[in-house]
């Protein structure tokens, strides 16, 4: 692969990174994740997360604390732009393995498609990451992450599964990445006719890891939150609220 190819290739995996902890973290209080609302509007970041840049391969997105509709929560702001909020942990999926959040989209991407390289761009991303055997991977896989590490200094996780807002493709539709099998998006919301609306979402990242993968999910390393309009160049802002782990679906 050529040097410049391989730079292209490293930014459109920028929404990978927002997965990656620079450090082994410690475990964390369940089920609240960092909760925004906890937080006072205009401090800094949430306590807990830590902010995620693809060095100066790509503008970042602004990320901050704002009071809306009464509560704290985060405000996403793109500008042709992609990087995102990471929170590590170390967390079983099989004892929690329910994923609650709340997100609100004002507006879609137009361009964006996420079934298309060179469009792969979303109002809102719900990122995990995993640890695993990388050992296990094919060549291909060691590769991609060898280099990946070369490029940008981090350990690229053994697997990322990706929940995200499309313009197009159907709710619950798993949609491959296409420059490596190792992160897989979900679609966890789609269309119009919800912009401008709080969405409580609710998934089993157990089950929705072994749909995508076609294996046992090893452990979780972070969740991450991802705004990005870079591969279509438009402007993008959304809303994050609460996120948690939890048990059972009626926790």
């Amino acid at each position: 692969m050529r040097a410049s190819g391989f730079v292209s290739l490293l930014a459109a995996v920028a929404l990978a990174g927002c997965a990656v902890a620079p450090e082994k973290p410690d475990r964390i209080a369940l089920p609240a994740v960092g909760r925004f609302s906890a937080a006072q509007a205009g401090d800094g970041l949430p306590r807990g997360w830590r902010e995620w840049k693809l060095s100066g391969l790509k503008r970042p997105t602004e990320y901050r604390l704002v009071d809306h509709e009464g509560r704290t929560v985060v405000l996403a702001r793109s500008r042709a732009s992609a990087s995102g909020l990471v929170y590590p942990l170390a967390l079983d999926p099989k004892e929690y393995p329910y994923l609650r959040w709340q997100w609100k989209v004002p507006a879609l991407i137009p361009a964006a498609d996420n079934t298309q390289r060179h469009l792969e761009d979303s109002p809102v991303r719900i990122v995990i990451a995993f640890d695993g055997d990388k050992s296990k991977l094919p060549l291909d896989e060691r590769l991609f992450a060898d280099n990946f590490r070369l490029f940008t200094r981090q350990e690229f996780p053994y697997a990322i599964l990706m929940y995200i807002w499309e313009n197009r493709a159907p709710v619950g539709r798993v949609i491959d990445n296409l420059h490596t099998s190792r992160i897989k998006m979900i679609v966890a919301d789609s269309g119009a006719e919800h912009l401008g609306k709080w969405r409580a979402e609710v998934r089993n990242v157990y089950e929705d890891y072994k749909r995508a993968f076609g294996e046992e999910p090893p452990p979780i390393r972070s969740v991450g939150i991802m705004t990005d309009s870079d591969n279509t160049g438009a402007d993008a802002e959304a809303y994050y609220g609460d996120i948690s782990f939890a048990r059972t679906r009626a926790e």
